[in-house]
């Protein structure tokens, strides 16, 4: 198999709450004609990122970053040292008595922590994140039947794909500035702090990304644009969303499936914003 069948079938290894895989269908249609290097600062699942790479549209370097340390922690893991962490992987076990006795313990190596990382996303009620005012996870386990823990296949064609002209850092999406050029496109997916439409989904990030960090993120857009690079973003279409926002670019209207809630839950289309300035 070639590197490039490789990067194709390379699917995102995490389950991830506001991930963007519904947003796959709609990418290519929406890139600029060409650009340099790509910047992915709200990285979660990745999932825009290793469509582009599978679809050869990155064709400089890759720039991922997140605030989350323990997840670009997993990330440089599997880039660096997949047949380990897959080891690790494949001695643990999913019940309810090893789920709580994993989601307690300190990791002592990077290594543990994209183990611990990988177990509990895959394992935990729907996939969420979120941790407690002490910065503990504290997502119940999900009760999720898995033949395996994960695809330790895709585990390395990930790490295949990252090894590729991409570097990682954890870190705040403002400090993406020092390395932005002109003709770079930045794909921008910020938590959603305003609900779709009064769909609720604010109550679960408004202690992740604030109003303030809207506003902050908007002055990174200014900045993206006075320099002459591109931007995609999405948003959750909302009046003050579209006030913030529409002075920097132009914007379009999605529906998908909301992807928060458990089994049984019941699944609605809701908007997005998507916005560009070209």
């Amino acid at each position: 198999m070639t590197n490039q069948q490789q990067i194709t079938k390379t699917e995102p290894f995490l389950r991830w709450a506001g991930g963007k895989r519904w947003f796959t269908k709609n990418i290519l249609e929406l890139l600029p004609r060409s650009f340099n290097n790509y910047h992915e600062p709200f990285l979660g699942s990745g999932a825009i990122y290793f469509y582009l790479k599978g679809n050869d549209r990155i064709r400089y370097n890759s720039f991922l970053s997140d605030t989350n340390r323990d997840l670009v922690t997993t990330y440089s893991i599997i880039s660096s040292h997949p047949s380990e962490l897959i080891n690790l992987l494949r001695g643990l076990r999913n019940t309810k008595e090893d789920y709580y006795r994993i989601r307690s313990s300190i990791p002592k190596t990077d290594l543990e922590v994209a183990a611990k990382f990988i177990y509990l996303n895959k394992t935990s009620y729907n996939g969420l994140y979120r941790v407690n005012r002490n910065g503990e996870y504290n997502v119940p386990y999900g009760n999720r039947t898995l033949k395996n823990l994960t695809d330790y296949e895709n585990i390395k064609s990930v790490s295949n794909v990252l090894s590729k002209n991409t570097f990682l850092f954890s870190g705040d999406f403002d400090a993406i500035r020092d390395n932005v050029r002109e003709n770079d496109l930045i794909f921008l997916d910020p938590p959603y702090t305003v609900a779709h439409e009064n769909n609720g989904f604010v109550e679960y990030n408004q202690s992740i990304f604030t109003w303030e960090d809207q506003i902050r993120l908007s002055e990174l857009i200014q900045y993206i644009n006075n320099i002459g690079a591109f931007y995609i973003m999405t948003n959750a279409k909302h009046e003050s969303i579209e006030q913030l926002f529409s002075p920097y670019g132009n914007s379009i209207v999605f529906s998908r499936h909301s992807t928060i809630g458990g089994v049984g839950a019941s699944r609605k289309s809701i908007n997005e914003y998507v916005f560009k300035n070209f």
